[in-house]
């Protein structure tokens, strides 16, 4: 799924499709998101690509995580998934490119690479920790971690396990992109 038009079709479905399963409006997932009705309606029509940060708004309304939003059924045996079948989304805004390496309905564990260009940033509301534990691995490149008020900066083979649900920034100061591994495991 690394097609753009493939990436807003699944999008555009998947947010109708579970907005349509609670028979909530589009306002309702506007209040519970902060996310714009207007916009809202642009991305089920396809007519606007969201940011990083409001996805995972929509997904936290929705009771879901950013992965499960993001990422199609596996087709075949669903234990295998090939790096060319791994779903890559990339950040219109800023870049943010995560590739989903797994999924699993067997399994209660995610993993995402994630690449942050130099001097990119992304935020994600508290809300999107609500239902998982996640802790996040440096393969290369350096990345600021913004907890709340705390502040963690990582280097190569560093990793930092996520406290309880705060607003989180996701921050290359660096001259150099970042890759690091995700891990999320759902509540």
């Amino acid at each position: 799924m690394s097609n753009i038009e493939d990436i807003g079709a699944h999008l555009a479905g998947r947010i109708a499709a579970a907005r349509a399963a609670r028979k909530w409006s589009l306002a309702d997932v506007a209040e519970r998101s902060g996310v714009s009705r207007a916009m809202l309606s642009k991305v089920e029509r396809m007519e606007a690509s969201p940011t990083a940060t409001v996805l995972m708004r929509i997904a936290s309304a929705l009771d879901m995580t950013l992965a499960e939003l993001l990422t199609p059924a596996a087709g075949g045996d669903a234990r295998v998934r090939r790096r060319a079948d791994q779903p890559v989304w990339t950040d219109p805004a800023t870049g943010y490119r995560r590739r989903q390496v797994c999924l699993s309905p067997a399994l209660p564990l995610e993993l995402a690479e994630v690449e942050l260009p130099a001097g990119a940033e992304v935020a994600a509301p508290a809300a999107s920790y609500l239902l998982i534990r996640q802790v996040l691995w440096v393969i290369e490149g350096r990345v600021v971690i913004i907890e709340g008020e705390g502040r963690t900066a990582l280097g190569p083979g560093d990793r930092l396990e996520f406290g309880p649900p705060s607003d989180c920034v996701f921050r290359n100061e660096g001259d150099a992109p970042c890759r690091y591994l995700v891990a999320v495991v759902r509540r």
